[in-house]
């Protein structure tokens, strides 16, 4: 039986015509930018191992534009934060995020990254946005690698259709100066 592939799909916004396809520039860079994101892991705790199942062939990130892993901030655009932050470590973290270039998104893993999770104590750090602004959080103690996925999509869809201006606008400069980061 012969397989029939149907062609006369509708084209995204834009003007097209035969031989061409016209499309805003933001658009194509927002495209551009979400199937290209390079992940800055910072694991500190059981939160990383799911997020190490995530990168096994199983659930494959590189599938997702997140192939590259980078180990370097100068060299990433999304920093994932896994596990348990103490307060000692959180200027360290503050320093690392500073020190990604823009545009840089951030997504706390777990329960841990988000809220302190069951470590309600003198030593840890009730959430990393005490100390960095968070786009994405990412429930669970530990999240299932396919949440961890969903957390890294919703990311791709910020970096698609966020303004290539955004990080210049006044309001996302007093987010930047609330945490104490020029």
């Amino acid at each position: 039986m012969k397989q029939i592939i149907k062609t006369d799909a509708a084209a995204p916004p834009g003007y097209s015509g035969e031989g061409f396809f016209a499309t805003k520039l933001s658009s194509l860079i927002g495209m551009a930018r979400s199937f290209s994101l390079w992940p800055l892991p910072f694991a500190t705790s059981c939160c990383g191992i799911e997020f190490m199942a995530m990168m096994a062939p199983n659930y494959d990130l590189g599938r997702f534009g997140g192939e590259r892993m980078s180990f370097s901030p100068r060299q990433a655009d999304v920093l994932l934060v896994c596990g348990t932050i103490s307060k000692k470590l959180g200027p360290i973290l503050k320093e690392i995020y500073t020190q990604m270039a823009e545009p840089k998104w951030v997504v706390a893993v777990g329960a841990c990254a988000s809220s302190g999770g069951i470590f309600d104590t003198y030593s840890v750090l009730q959430g990393i946005d005490k100390v960095i602004p968070v786009d994405v959080y990412v429930p669970g103690c530990p999240p299932r690698p396919e949440q961890i996925l969903e957390g890294f999509m919703q990311v791709q869809e910020l970096a698609r259709s966020e303004s290539l201006r955004r990080r210049d606008t006044p309001e996302y400069l007093a987010l930047l100066e609330s945490y104490d980061i020029k």
